[in-house]
């Protein structure tokens, strides 16, 4: 079995366990996304100790919250306890591996991922156009079902590698791979 089709499989699977009792919505989708990327995506070995938490934080979504919670409990990735943050500010986010940025206001957004552009964070959101703002992973809704876009250019500014059986799956892919870029 492909990673690709593992992602979707593990995708289906955390949606079934996650919440079995009512509808499930966006939100609960893009939770159990943002828990599979940190499966498929790599950080450098000096972002943080290996025995640090694994940091999954938002900014800016209270409904995104609760979903996020619920997914990671008790949940582990890359071998360590999840700890799931929610920041009042950016000046917040030193220590988060995965950031969902949920920016109505443009000029905010940019201001923000400005702010974490070459750090090693994993950045994330639904907000139209957050590629072209230096985003690296962007939610869309394609056919009624959430979806995802990735730019490598940024996830090579930050120092991330992202899985070749994630960008499989991805809706499109912006950039090129740090090795073709050489």
């Amino acid at each position: 079995m492909s990673r690709g089709v593992r992602l979707t499989a593990a995708l289906s699977l955390s949606l079934a366990v996650a919440q079995p009792s009512r509808p499930v919505t966006q939100a609960d989708l893009e939770a159990v996304y943002l828990y599979n990327f940190g499966k498929f995506v790599n950080w450098p070995p000096d972002a943080s100790s290996n025995t640090a938490p694994f940091s999954i934080c938002t900014l800016g979504s209270e409904e995104f919250q609760g979903p996020l919670d619920s997914v990671t409990s008790n949940a582990t990735l890359q071998g360590r306890k999840i700890v799931v943050r929610h920041l009042s500010s950016i000046a917040a986010a030193d220590g988060c591996h995965i950031l969902y940025l949920a920016e109505p206001d443009s000029t905010r957004l940019s201001k923000d991922l400005a702010a974490v552009r070459t750090k090693p964070i994993l950045t994330v959101s639904d907000s139209p156009d957050f590629l072209d703002h230096g985003g690296i992973i962007q939610f869309v809704m394609q056919d009624k079902r959430v979806r995802f876009a990735v730019n490598l250019q940024s996830a090579n500014q930050a120092h991330l590698t992202v899985s070749s059986e994630l960008l499989k799956v991805a809706v499109l892919v912006q950039g090129r791979l740090a090795e073709e870029s050489r």
